[in-house]
């Protein structure tokens, strides 16, 4: 597992929304796609965020739903990984923060980060699994 990066297994794609975004459609587009989280962009399509379906309840719970925006919500801090980090390091990170999905980012010409993917803890639990079938050797 160790030799194995995050682009080799991460899910590519994200679903994002605008800052601008009325509420109302970051909670149509989460239902729309089946995810419980969106990357929220800039209009650059740099990262701002993240909009998960706690913040969706938070605000549902705070009577904001009518008059909030993704930007509003939305978590500034996203938990990410290069695309070229190993499993190992990405499972480290997941481990530590205690979280069970990370960010694929990617650098862009021009300054700002894209989010370009996902990596599960399901998905790193896959690939160790797959990876202890082969070898027969628990890692380390």
């Amino acid at each position: 597992m160790r030799q194995r990066m995050v682009r080799d297994v991460m899910t590519r794609g994200v679903v994002t929304v605008p800052v601008d975004a009325p509420l109302r459609d970051v909670v149509t587009t989460m239902a729309d796609f089946r995810v419980s989280s969106v990357v929220v962009v800039w209009s650059d399509g740099s990262v701002a965020g993240v909009s998960a379906v706690m913040d969706i309840l938070t605000a549902f719970e705070r009577a904001m739903l009518e008059k909030a925006t993704a930007e509003d919500i939305m978590t500034p801090h996203i938990e990410g990984v290069n695309p070229t980090a190993t499993l190992d390091e990405a499972a480290r990170i997941m481990g530590k923060k205690r979280i069970h999905r990370l960010f694929v980012l990617s650098e862009r010409v021009g300054g700002g980060t894209r989010a370009i993917g996902t990596l599960s803890s399901t998905d790193v639990i896959k690939e160790l699994a797959r990876s202890m079938r082969t070898s027969n050797v628990v890692p380390p």
